[in-house]
C-alpha cells in the first residue's frame, strides 16, 4: 500500500530492513525531465527489493523567499501526490519547506536523512539540483557529503526538446499561452485536471448545448478560451477510453460575468453518463480560440457550433 508521510520524520515508518531509493525535489508537472530521475529510483528498487521513494516540498520555496511574487505551480499537490505514486513509488515525503527547514546546512542534509531513513541507499536528482541553506549544495558537494555516509548519488542529466531543456517554467510559459499540443509534449501526458460536477443555471440545455460545470482552482490557470478535451470518471481504474468534448475555461462574458474563470464541459456526439456529484477528470488536448464575448446569445450558440466541429475533426468524429 502507498504511502504519503508528511515530513521526513515521518518517513521512519517506512518498512524496516529494506534499502530506500530516494528521488529529491519539487517536480512540479512530473514531466519528461523528472521521469529520468522517478525511474532511475523505481527501477533501482525492484532490483534491490527495496523502497522506492519520493522527497517533495510544500509550499514552493519561493513562497518562503520572496512570498511577494511566488512561483505559481502546474499541479496542485493532490494531483503531483497522485502522479508519483502512478509512477511506481512506494512512499511520497511532503516536507514543509518551512524557515527550520531551509536554514538546514547543506553538509548536514545527509545526516538528517539518516536519522528518519538509516537504510538510505541512494539519492536521485536532476543535475542542477541545489540544497540547503542559501542553496549552497550542489551535485558535487551532495556526491561528496553522501560518501562519507555510505549512500551512493544518481544524477540524472536535463532532458531536451525542440533543442530546449525541459523544464517546469517552460512549461508554465506554454500553459499561460495555451499552447497546448507544447504543454503535453513537454510533460509526456495529457494536462489534466480533476473536480466535481456541480449544478449550474442550465443556460447550455436551453441552447442545445448541455455542459459540466466542473469548480477548480488553479494556482496556474491556462489561457482562458475553447479546448479540445477528453472526459474520464475519476474514479474508473478501468483504463476507458473518455467521453470526446469541448470546453470553454473563462469568466462567460456573454451570459454572466464571473470573477474567476469556470470551466463548462460539453460532451460531445454522446447522451452525458455524468451529473452533479460525479468527480472528472479531464485531459487538455488542444486550444480552439481564446474566450470572446458575443453581442448575444444567437452568437454563442453559433461559435459552440463551430468549436464542436472543429473539436469532432481533432477526434475523427
Amino acid at each position: 500500500m502507498p504511502q504519503l508521510l508528511s515530513s521526513i520524520a515521518a518517513a521512519s515508518a517506512l518498512p524496516a530492513g529494506r534499502p530506500v531509493h530516494l528521488a529529491v525535489g519539487m517536480f512540479d508537472g512530473v514531466h519528461i525531465g523528472h521521469r529520468a530521475v522517478l525511474d532511475a529510483a523505481v527501477l533501482a528498487a525492484r532490483r534491490t527489493g527495496g523502497v522506492a521513494a519520493v522527497l517533495t516540498f510544500s509550499p514552493h520555496p519561493s513562497h518562503l523567499f520572496r512570498p511577494q511574487d511566488p512561483v505559481r505551480l502546474i499541479m496542485a499537490d493532490n494531483a503531483k501526490v497522485e502522479a508519483l505514486f502512478q509512477l511506481g513509488m512506494h512512499a511520497v515525503i511532503v516536507q514543509p519547506f518551512d524557515p527550520d527547514f531551509a536554514a538546514i546546512e547543506a553538509e548536514a542534509l545527509i545526516p538528517h536523512l539518516r536519522q528518519a531513513m538509516p537504510r538510505l541507499a541512494a539519492i536521485y536528482v536532476g543535475e542542477n539540483w541545489r540544497f540547503g541553506r542559501g542553496r549552497r549544495g550542489d551535485i558535487h558537494m551532495l556526491v561528496t557529503e553522501a560518501k562519507k555516509h555510505g549512500v551512493h548519488v544518481v544524477s540524472a542529466p536535463r532532458i531536451n526538446q525542440d533543442g530546449e531543456p525541459i523544464s517546469s517554467t517552460r512549461i508554465r510559459a506554454a500553459l499561460t499561452e495555451g499552447r497546448m499540443d507544447d504543454v503535453n509534449a513537454l510533460l509526456g501526458s495529457a494536462y489534466e485536471t480533476i473536480g466535481v460536477v456541480t449544478p449550474g443555471k442550465q443556460l447550455g440545455h436551453t441552447i442545445g448545448f448541455p455542459t459540466l460545470n466542473l469548480p477548480w482552482g488553479a494556482t496556474l490557470p491556462p489561457r482562458l478560451g475553447v479546448y479540445v478535451q477528453r472526459v474520464f470518471s475519476a474514479d474508473d481504474k478501468s483504463g476507458a477510453a473518455g467521453y470526446p468534448a469541448v470546453a470553454n475555461f473563462g469568466l462567460r462574458p456573454t451570459v454572466e460575468q464571473t470573477n474567476a474563470p469556470q470551466l463548462e464541459v460539453h460532451i460531445i456526439d454522446e447522451d452525458c453518463p455524468f451529473g452533479p456529484g460525479d468527480r472528472l477528470r479531464v485531459e487538455w488536448l488542444s486550444f480552439i480560440r481564446p474566450e470572446q464575448k458575443f453581442a448575444n446569445v444567437e452568437g454563442l450558440r453559433a461559435a459552440i457550433a463551430a468549436d464542436r466541429s472543429t473539436a469532432r475533426a481533432r477526434f475523427g468524429l
